[in-house]
């Protein structure tokens, strides 16, 4: 309860008395005796004195009130921080800065007003306040956004951090600029910088917990993070933290342990594949304290892949082709590898096409399946694939295989829509003049690749494939297995047998234009043979 000179103050301060607002305000500033401590009454108080020229109560509302505070006030009160910080108070200048770019009163600041909010920042973030800096490198390269006419007021969650104040911020101890810091150095694969920064906050927060009860869904998610990277930092190799010592791998498993409670996939895979004591691809890493354990490898990766992790679906598979597993299962380890692949992990990729090459004596289709993965591998950079591809599926360029193209260039189309089609695949996939005339169109094309087998009409023949290089081929190839729809491609058809349809070929084409191909081509087919 207010004492005797308390309520002379109240009735003072009411009364509209300058000296007596200032007084009440200040009371209710730091708190006393009789009367609480309330930032937003206070606010009040020494708003009103204020505004009657006390610049006393300036003083203390840039020094005292946060932002929080003066968001929530019902009338403007920034001019009053705008004096405060002009007359020195780098603290008003930050809760100023704080009520302009913040869109306080719904009003988009102007131009000038927001040049005044970036120089009390950055004289905030020169003297050290890391709060000022934290915010600098937020809001600087957002002033452009704010001088569009309908620019809204700043979201919370919009970033562009500016790197020079975001790493001063980090540097003087703001957590929210140190976490942000820390993802930047991730992103940038700053594993190095990375783990110096994160292992201090990682150690920090195991002792942390060291002294409370441990249970699960403890930790936040940015604490999960936190531990997940640093471990992961640190496993590959990067130097350790504040007292210099490098973590050792006791500790590294224990951050990865912590993690993969919380359900972090990356830190669950870790587990799984120490507890296997194997890399990712099945090898044999030096052996620590006790023998592997694949039955807790596998609980760990499984609940690694059923996060949408495709390596742990690859070391499962490695796991399950393992002699001294005592559960050896190669059916188990290809449904595993599969399931990697179709996640795009390349090195699962590049292993089924080697294992579906492998096995084409038991399935001729299976180099369908071996093309189709070695693209998929070739296409994230895989050399390997790549080379691969091209000794099994190339692209022949001898004359037996482009002069046949050559003569789509007759006008064929409108009298004799299915040869000059046919002229046309043979232009796009390099056929020779017996595959362009007797490939069965809808049953050659498989998608990413094109099936040449006409060994069944054409005996001198052999089995290859073509692949699809590009979206025109694709497009092309499409539109020609459409012409083709419903029609008889073998000797039945409407097209005849393989005399007929050369015959035709030979009286539309004048003969000395497909005589050296065919020399050719017969050639090629008698070294082949």
């Amino acid at each position: 309860m207010a004492n005797r000179e308390e309520l002379a103050l109240i009735r003072g301060a009411r009364a509209g008395r300058a000296q007596a607002q200032l007084e009440l305000g200040t009371l209710y500033l730091f708190g006393s005796a009789g009367l609480p401590k309330s930032l937003p009454t206070a606010l009040h108080w020494l708003d009103r004195a204020a505004q009657q020229g006390c610049a006393t109560a300036c003083q203390l509302i840039g020094t005292h009130i946060p932002f929080d505070v003066a968001l929530q006030s019902q009338r403007p009160v920034a001019c009053w921080f705008g004096q405060a910080f002009d007359e020195g108070n780098l603290r008003a200048g930050l809760v100023l800065a704080q009520l302009i770019l913040g869109g306080h009163g719904g009003a988009v600041p102007g131009p000038g007003r927001r040049e005044q909010a970036f120089a009390a920042l950055e004289a905030g973030a020169a003297a050290g306040l890391a709060e000022a800096q934290w915010l600098l490198s937020q809001h600087r390269r957002l002033a452009d956004t704010l001088a569009a006419p309908a620019a809204a007021p700043l979201p919370p969650a919009v970033r562009a951090a500016d790197p020079r104040w975001l790493q001063r911020a980090a540097d003087s101890g703001m957590p929210q600029a140190q976490l942000s810091q820390l993802d930047h150095d991730w992103d940038d694969g700053l594993t190095d910088a990375y783990a110096a920064r994160a292992l201090p906050l990682a150690r920090a927060l195991v002792r942390q917990l060291g002294t409370i009860p441990r249970s699960a869904g403890q930790l936040g998610q940015a604490d999960v993070t936190l531990l997940s990277r640093c471990a992961r930092a640190l496993a590959a190799g990067a130097a350790a933290g504040e007292d210099g010592g490098a973590a050792d791998e006791a500790e590294i498993r224990h951050f990865f342990e912590l993690a993969a409670a919380e359900h972090d996939a990356h830190a669950q895979m870790a587990v799984g594949l120490w507890c296997a004591r194997m890399q990712v691809d099945g090898k044999r890493i030096a052996v620590g304290e006790g023998s592997a354990n694949f039955k807790k490898a596998i609980r760990w990766l499984t609940l690694a892949g059923n996060q949408g992790l495709a390596e742990a679906w690859y070391a499962l598979s490695r796991i399950y082709i393992k002699p001294e597993f005592s559960q050896r299962n190669v059916l188990d380890a290809q449904r595993y590898l599969e399931r990697a692949a179709e996640m795009g992990y390349r090195d699962a990729q590049l292993e089924c096409s080697n294992s579906a090459w492998r096995a084409r004596r038991e399935n001729e289709n299976n180099d369908v399946r071996a093309v189709y993965w070695l693209q998929k591998a070739a296409l994230q950079g895989c050399l390997q694939a790549a080379t691969a591809l091209h000794k099994i599926a190339p692209r022949c360029e001898g004359a037996a295989y482009t002069e046949t193209g050559a003569l789509s260039a007759y006008g064929l189309g409108s009298a004799h829509p299915l040869l000059a089609a046919r002229l046309e695949l043979a232009a796009l996939f390099g056929l020779t003049r017996a595959e362009a005339l007797l490939i069965d169109v809808k049953a050659a094309d498989q998608g990413h690749c094109l099936v040449v087998d006409i060994r069944g009409s054409y005996g001198r023949s052999k089995r290859r494939l073509v692949v699809l290089d590009s979206m025109h081929e694709r497009h092309a190839l499409d539109r020609i297995v459409r012409l083709f729809d419903g029609v008889d491609c073998g000797p039945g058809g409407p097209e005849g047998n393989y005399r007929q349809r050369l015959y035709r070929l030979k009286t539309l084409v004048p003969e000395s234009e497909h005589a050296h191909a065919e020399q050719g081509e017969v050639e090629a087919y008698e070294m082949a043979a």
